[in-house]
């Protein structure tokens, strides 16, 4: 009843203009926000914060709702929770859990995957391979498909389930669970599956090219392409790590796919000529383990290492049609394993993986932080969202703040 009273009440609530982030990699997939921030950005002031659970869920903004997942309780015997919150108070709307171990293997464990917003439905997907839809005012929920026994497989991959769904079109939706499923988003219907393959960790990118709409995908094979209409494969290359772990989204530029993975495997760059995909390049200058990189005016910035293994993690700076390095971080600025995203106006924002928000401009003259403030605590690997003038950032542990962007970060581009 109080879950149904607050969602009542902050119906009528005023929405502060701005530019809503209702899916993995925003409402473009590429990590860019719609939004600036001031010249001088200030993230001493929190709005609210709440616990949401163990996991890397990164939040979605959408219609003055801001929504996560993270687990709790005994690590046999907890539950995974989808989480509902007022974007501009905290205010909790709803929340609806189930039973779900939490597969911690090196680190916290928890869902990974990124809710999302479409229709005024949410859809979640949980690591051992629950998708949900639900009504995204109430909580309802409208459906549900066990993945794992869709895809006739006897448990999830060892790091659990943590592609996020993805809108192909307004009415269908696909999931990663060893093939690539596209669902009728009314009603969670199977339309058509891809070939198996063994399951990854990654988000599917939808691209056209020579005239025809297709998938791009890193399976734990590599790269793979589908047919968009019925999942046919149209072309693969193989890219394969130790631990046989992929867990980025492929970036689309033009004729040209970048992929990167961690455990030192590197990058590349393909095109697609038919049936076949052409490498560009290949090197181990861009080695993203879980966060993708954002690409601007020709530049990828991310992260080049691995969270818990070799060398230390450091930001770089890479051309993409070269791939030549324009410059690298050194461990000793602290970053770590972190994650980035970027503004509409070329600043790029950090959260490093001890929990300092950073900005920097987007520029291949050099690295250069024109603020940097300690917003949590703890290891931070999720990436932080900037939306309506708040940015929304988490740690491991389920610590989830909202703070202020700062006055003048209102300006969309669109």
């Amino acid at each position: 009843m109080r879950s149904l009273l607050l969602v009542l009440l902050f119906a009528f609530l005023p929405i502060v203009s701005g530019a809503d982030w209702p899916q993995w990699r925003g409402p473009d997939e590429n990590g860019i926000s719609a939004e600036r921030l001031p010249a001088k950005p200030d993230f001493t002031t929190v709005l609210w914060q709440k616990k949401v659970g163990t996991g890397f869920s990164t939040v979605v903004v959408a219609e003055g709702r801001v929504f996560t997942l993270g687990h709790s309780g005994a690590k046999d015997g907890g539950s995974e929770t989808v989480w509902c919150f007022h974007s501009e108070t905290g205010a909790e709307l709803w929340q609806h859990s189930y039973p779900a171990p939490l597969i911690a293997r090196f680190y916290e464990g928890g869902p990974g995957a990124t809710p999302t917003v479409r229709g005024g439905k949410v859809f979640t997907y949980s690591k051992h391979g629950r998708l949900h839809c639900y009504e995204a005012a109430t909580g309802k929920v409208i459906w549900q498909r066990d993945m794992l026994a869709e895809a006739d497989l006897d448990e999830p991959p060892e790091w659990g389930f943590a592609c996020s769904p993805y809108f192909l079109t307004d009415d269908t939706l696909l999931i990663e669970a060893g093939a690539t499923f596209a669902l009728d988003a009314a009603t969670g219907k199977v339309r058509w599956k891809s070939q198996r393959f063994t399951p990854a960790y990654g988000t599917p990118k939808a691209f056209t090219a020579g005239g025809r709409k297709l998938i791009a995908v890193m399976k734990t094979e590599g790269l793979v392409v589908l047919d968009a209409g019925n999942g046919a494969t149209v072309a693969t290359a193989d890219w394969k790590t130790s631990f046989d772990t992929t867990a980025t989204t492929p970036i689309i530029h033009g004729a040209k796919i970048f992929i990167s993975t961690g455990y030192d495997r590197g990058c590349a760059v393909f095109e697609l000529a038919g049936d076949q995909l052409k490498k560009s390049y290949e090197h181990k200058l861009l080695s993203n383990h879980m966060n993708n990189s954002v690409l601007i005016d020709g530049h990828l910035y991310g992260f080049d290492g691995t969270a818990h293994r070799g060398r230390p993690t450091e930001f770089v700076c890479l051309e993409l049609a070269t791939g030549k390095e324009q410059w690298r971080v050194p461990p000793a600025v602290g970053l770590g394993c972190g994650s980035v995203m970027a503004t509409a106006d070329g600043t790029l924002l950090i959260l490093s993986e001890r929990g300092e928000l950073l900005t920097a401009p987007a520029t291949t003259a050099g690295f250069k932080t024109t603020a940097r403030h300690q917003v949590l605590g703890g290891r931070c690997w999720t990436v932080p969202v900037l939306a309506h003038g708040r940015i929304y950032c988490r740690n491991a542990r389920g610590d989830l703040v909202c703070v202020k962007a700062g006055d003048g970060a209102l300006k969309v581009e669109r």
